[in-house]
């Protein structure tokens, strides 16, 4: 039976942090192109910034998250980070730093959708490897 340390579960989630904000950046870059090709109303901007934001989430969670155990912790971590880097990034690309309510909601919604998808990722897409 293999033990792992604390440093391959951190590289582990550096490794999904890093896939997160890759697909992030090309999903954002895809929606802008629909977003402006079919004229989609600003109203709905925000939604699909949350889907984006889920979905790069699930998806290195499931890419990357590959040691058994604690998988609802290394998920929660990673959809926190992610939210806290990705409000770095596209700040430093929009119009600025804005720290208000929104941002703690998204750090909250970046933190379950990593519980749960860190849940899914060890324990059903695992299962059996």
């Amino acid at each position: 039976m293999k033990t792992r340390s604390k440093g391959s579960y951190v590289a582990e989630i550096l490794k999904a942090l890093i896939f997160a904000v890759i697909i992030s950046l090309v999903l954002v870059v895809l929606a802008a192109f629909l977003v402006k090709w079919f004229n989609i109303a600003d109203d709905y901007i925000k939604i699909i910034n949350q889907v984006i934001k889920g979905l790069s989430i699930f998806i290195a969670a499931v890419i990357c998250l590959k040691l058994p155990y604690n998988g609802w912790l290394r998920g929660f971590i990673l959809g926190v980070l992610f939210v806290l880097i990705a409000f770095v990034v596209f700040s430093l690309l929009g119009d600025g730093f804005d720290f208000d309510i929104k941002l703690l909601n998204d750090v909250a919604l970046g933190g379950v959708t990593g519980l749960i998808s860190g849940i899914l990722s060890v324990n059903v897409f695992r299962k059996g490897e």
